[in-house]
């Protein structure tokens, strides 16, 4: 029988003492309750409480990743997109996450819910999909003034995902490439405007430098021949100037071969002049009276 009581005392010892030893993680706090009072905030390590009068609420310190499901909104300009988001948060005081609010993980899903919501709904479609920095921004600045009196504190907020209906994705197809197209023309005119300037500067020279322009058109001839083309194509330029030196040659050659002029013999005055034939066909005497 007292063999029956030391067992039955040591039983219960080591269950009181398992329910008075608790352990707090590194990454947790402990907040003790007394009779339904708080008494202090457990330290991690091994902490003993009084068995069925004391309370170890355990919370965790961690950043707590909350994904905050699609919502359907609507656009400044009026236009209806899905947009889901993913919220960081940490508890930052242990006492007011246990004792301001029920549960506050379903309270912050909520209120992230409907801020996401109402900022989104602040902006154009085209704000959204550009400025979402600033959106995330000023959805996590909503958070955290709403959820500091909860102990919680918000790292960070993203947007995951926009869905867009398919009308608006085949509208700014055209509009990117339109504007893709814009700015190829764009390019292109001023590359046009840089040659034409350019061209008009080489003329200038070449002006000033006639020989330049004999030069650049043996260049061309040098460049055509690379390509082993039956047919060459000579600049007009280059044509006048040859017709020119055949025009010059051709006058040297007749210069050249062209005969002396002869030297024409005047008679004498006292010599009597050659007969000259009369319409009649008779002939005059020089000198004679007719």
């Amino acid at each position: 029988m007292t063999t029956t009581i030391w067992i039955i005392v040591a039983t219960v010892a080591v269950l009181l003492l398992a329910l008075s030893l608790k352990v707090v993680k590194q990454y947790e706090q402990g907040v003790l309750f007394r009779l339904g009072r708080v008494i202090r905030v457990k330290k991690a390590g091994l902490t003993a409480i009084i068995p069925f009068v004391d309370v170890l609420h355990r919370v965790s310190l961690r950043i707590i990743t909350m994904p905050i499901q699609s919502q359907g909104i609507i656009t400044r300009d009026n236009v209806s997109v899905d947009v889901s988001a993913v919220a960081y948060y940490r508890v930052t005081d242990a006492v007011k996450s246990v004792v301001a609010i029920e549960n506050v993980e379903a309270a912050i899903n909520q209120i992230a819910q409907t801020t996401l919501r109402k900022v989104v709904g602040q902006h154009t479609l085209d704000e959204t999909l550009s400025e979402t920095d600033r959106i995330n921004l000023n959805i996590r600045e909503i958070l955290d003034v709403a959820t500091e009196e909860w102990g919680v504190a918000v790292t960070l907020v993203e947007l995951k995902d926009i869905q867009l209906p398919e009308s608006m994705k085949r509208a700014m197809a055209r509009q990117a490439e339109a504007e893709r197209e814009k700015r190829a023309k764009i390019i292109a005119a001023e590359g046009e405007a840089l040659a034409a300037d350019a061209l008009g500067t080489a003329a200038d020279i070449m002006m000033a430098h006639p020989l330049a322009l004999q030069l650049r058109n043996l260049q061309s001839l040098v460049e055509l021949g690379v390509d082993k083309n039956s047919t060459v194509v000579f600049p007009a330029p280059l044509m006048s100037t040859i017709g020119e030196l055949g025009s010059f040659l051709a006058r040297e050659n007749a210069a050249a071969t062209a005969t002396p002029p002869s030297v024409i013999a005047t008679p004498a005055l006292d010599q009597p002049l050659p007969a000259q034939p009369e319409p009649n066909g008779k002939a005059l005497l020089a000198g004679a009276t007719p």
